[in-house]
């Protein structure tokens, strides 16, 4: 199928951002790209491409899309287009940048999208299962990928050190990026390891983590755009649960006495709540409902079998 048309002699080519945006939704439609890795809708990701495309403020109001265009701003757009149809190139990948609520991160393809429940549970609800919140000085996130989960831990316990986890040497290379780009270098510290194989020993107040829990039968079936993101950064193994269960497994020493787990598992909570019943999930609400962030305390580790 033909994609957008090619900035060319000649070429007409939508002439202002709203022209832009109306062209775009109907590519998104006719073309069947996947959604969800920045925004859920064409409209509001096709409008976020044509803003940074165009250099122009996120928040910018409706006057800015009756404004002309220059021929390089079309030619602009017709490129940022014709790879998000054509390759199905995920947006974020074209603008090296991700958001998580008002923080931007930089991304690329070395690393998942950032996208996580813990952009709400962080601030709202982690410091209720915490004795004292203010004495935290030990933080870990494991499959950090970007950083981004890392550096939302490190703003939130301004006295913690923060270790972050990945086994990608690619993703710590992104994360140092992120790290550096928040003034966090002197607390943040990156580790490649496959979760705490190869992490000193610390014991931490709050061990955090979004691993891969997609089952690889889903991986396979995923839609382009979730397939151009980092096969290691969504395989959780046969059933999702790999990674997770290595990573209860060390925490059980890893964590202070009053410590928590918290994991994101996605279409997982049936799952868990087989596998892990004895030690009690509790599973935290999300606005969606969705309610896929778990919280273990340290004492009920004692009762994973070794």
């Amino acid at each position: 199928m033909a994609g957008p048309r090619k900035a060319s002699p000649g070429a007409r080519l939508p002439d202002t951002p709203g022209a832009w945006l109306r062209h775009a939704v109907r590519l998104y439609e006719k073309h069947g790209l996947a959604l969800g890795q920045i925004a859920t809708t064409a409209h509001d990701e096709a409008l976020y491409l044509i803003l940074r495309t165009l250099e122009l403020p996120l928040d910018s109001d409706e006057r800015v899309l009756k404004q002309p265009l220059t021929a390089v701003q079309q030619t602009a757009l017709a490129e940022v287009f014709r790879r998000r149809v054509e390759e199905h190139m995920p947006a974020a990948y074209l603008t090296k940048e991700a958001w998580l609520g008002d923080r931007r991160f930089y991304v690329d393809e070395r690393v998942l999208i950032p996208r996580s429940y813990f952009l709400e549970i962080i601030p709202e609800q982690l410091d209720a299962w915490l004795p004292d919140p203010k004495k935290v000085t030990q933080v870990v996130d494991v499959c950090t990928g970007s950083g981004c989960l890392a550096i939302l831990l490190a703003q939130h316990f301004p006295r913690a050190k923060v270790d972050a986890v990945d086994l990608s040497a690619d993703a710590l290379e992104v994360a140092k990026i992120n790290v550096r780009d928040y003034r966090l270098t002197r607390r943040v510290t990156l580790h490649r390891s496959d979760v705490f194989d190869a992490v000193p020993a610390v014991k931490y107040d709050v061990i955090l983590s979004n691993p891969p829990y997609e089952p690889s039968q889903h991986c396979d079936a995923l839609p382009v755009e979730f397939r151009r993101e980092p096969r290691l950064a969504l395989d959780g193994g046969r059933d999702g649960l790999d990674i997770i269960r290595k990573l209860l497994r060390q925490a059980r020493t890893r964590l202070k006495p009053h410590g928590i787990v918290l994991i994101e598992v996605g279409g997982l909570r049936a799952a868990m709540d087989r596998e892990f019943a004895v030690l009690d999930p509790h599973w935290l609400h999300t606005a969606d409902g969705s309610d896929c962030v778990c919280v273990i305390h340290a004492a009920r580790l004692r009762n994973l079998p070794r």
